[in-house]
């Protein structure tokens, strides 16, 4: 069984796309995932770039893009009342949730993904924080220094690792960034000889 590490920030679209297509995009194979949540702003002022949503052109292509793919692969997608936002309050609720010395669960990392990208809404009202608090029930304060010290390990490790974007998953020591790396990280674990080549 091989182990994929899914490096994502709830503020993608394309983190929570693929996050929702990923059972379908690896039906039959053998695999566990591990979910890694990160600050992608940090990876950001690490590698130098910009967001897709600070380059007004982009971002404009971008929510129209990702409107398109949830169309096409009938997800639901609502951009939330206000992109770019602050994600940490996110981040910080799903690692604590997680069981000691691990990563949060499906569960909890859809919750959050919808909790942002179903319905609209503002992803930080604070009603909306505190009932999603209350619904998942984190074993840890989210505000909790450990907490906050275990995100920015987890980002500073990602970025150890090569991870320049999210949605990245890693397996193997490869990384598969983006919605639509899925189908080849699928050809990958299917052992696909293409991937023993030079290329």
């Amino acid at each position: 069984m091989k182990q994929l590490a899914f490096w994502f920030d709830p503020i993608s679209p394309f983190a929570h796309l693929a996050f929702e297509r990923l059972p379908e995009a690896l039906a039959g194979l053998s695999y566990n995932v591990s979910y890694r949540p990160i600050l992608f702003a940090g990876l950001l002022k690490v590698w130098g770039q910009k967001g897709p949503a600070e380059i007004e052109p982009k971002r404009e292509w971008t929510f129209r893009h990702v409107a398109w793919l949830a169309h096409r692969d009938g997800i639901p997608l609502d951009v939330p009342a206000q992109h770019p936002f602050n994600p940490l309050a996110l981040l910080r609720l799903m690692l604590a949730c997680a069981p000691e010395g691990g990563t949060p669960n499906r569960q909890v990392c859809e919750a959050v993904l919808r909790h942002v990208w179903q319905g609209g809404h503002d992803a930080n009202d604070a009603a909306r924080l505190n009932e999603l608090t209350r619904q998942l029930a984190p074993r840890l304060d989210p505000n909790d220094t450990a907490i906050k010290e275990r995100l920015r390990a987890d980002t500073a490790e990602a970025v150890s690792r090569g991870v320049f974007g999210v949605p990245t998953i890693e397996v193997d020591g490869r990384l598969f960034w983006g919605l639509d790396s899925l189908d080849m990280l699928a050809a990958f674990l299917r052992g696909d000889p293409w991937f023993d080549t030079e290329a």
